[in-house]
């Protein structure tokens, strides 16, 4: 198993160029102040997955988050979204590319995924895909060497995502993450009202009352909150924004949100 995955959107949502696209990601992660390392490590993270000019600094502001626990991390799991499919979809492959190198894939996690009878072995599912690819860059810059089990939700259920991360969850190695945009062209306000209504979802840990139109993600991120209920995870909103309010008009704008969920003070995740 040799075949490497991506880059498909270096260019276009991010610099090609590997010093151009360190830089960058540096440029926006120095925006956010150093956090100090207190309490268990985030078991999850939400963040958006548009081009950098846009929703860049909203995933640094949660990426940011996890400088202090670089040499944490071991494992990473990447539900994300894109073509028409049932169940949830890995590649047979063996890394993944971005401009500042490659992240291997974690055999023993894909293996592990396999076991499941909603994941599939689905090459021609990842070609186009941009909503994992453009988070690897900045685990990248704050996380240094790390496994990856790149996953994309099609055609299921929130409950068979949650089973997945369960099956998946680990220790404080296991890092997860989501990739998901909020609202979709509304105006400036009515983006506003509709993505401050489903951060309140995200933070009380209520996926039912998230609509496919308040998140592209909601799948995924339905099944992250289904587990973090279960285990009784915390949720912090660390930002909340749209393209209006970093690089774009405000008479059609995409909503962008970053969340953090940790464990309680004095528990370990599991």
């Amino acid at each position: 198993m040799d075949r490497v995955l991506g880059p498909e959107v270096a260019g276009l949502f991010y610099p090609a160029d590997g010093p151009t696209l360190s830089e960058t990601v540096d440029s926006l992660l120095q925006e956010i102040p150093e956090p100090t390392r207190t309490g268990p490590p985030p078991k999850a993270v939400v963040a958006p997955h548009a081009g950098y000019v846009y929703s860049g600094p909203v995933a640094a502001s949660v990426y940011g988050r996890l400088r202090p626990f670089r040499d944490q991390y071991r494992r990473l799991l990447g539900p994300a979204h894109r073509h028409p499919f049932h169940g949830l979809a890995v590649a047979d492959a063996s890394a993944f590319h971005t401009p500042m190198g490659s992240v291997p894939v974690d055999p023993w996690a894909l293996a592990k995924a396999l076991e499941l009878p909603q994941v599939h072995l689905l090459d021609e599912a990842f070609p186009g895909e941009h909503s994992l690819e453009v988070h690897l860059p900045f685990l990248q810059a704050v996380l240094g060497d790390f496994r990856l089990l790149p996953l994309l939700v099609g055609d299921t259920s929130p409950d068979e995502v949650a089973q997945l991360l369960e099956h998946l969850w680990g220790g404080t190695e296991t890092l997860i993450v989501i990739s998901s945009d909020l609202s979709h062209f509304l105006s400036y306000e009515q983006a506003g009202r509709l993505d401050e209504a489903t951060a309140r979802a995200i933070e009380g840990l209520r996926p039912e009352e998230i609509r496919f139109d308040q998140a592209c993600g909601r799948i995924p991120l339905g099944g992250l909150l289904l587990r973090a209920r279960e285990v009784g995870l915390e949720v912090e909103r660390v930002d909340l924004r749209n393209s209006g309010d970093t690089a774009g008009p405000r008479d059609r704008v995409v909503g962008y949100g970053s969340f953090l969920f940790t464990p309680p003070a004095g528990t370990i995740s599991r």
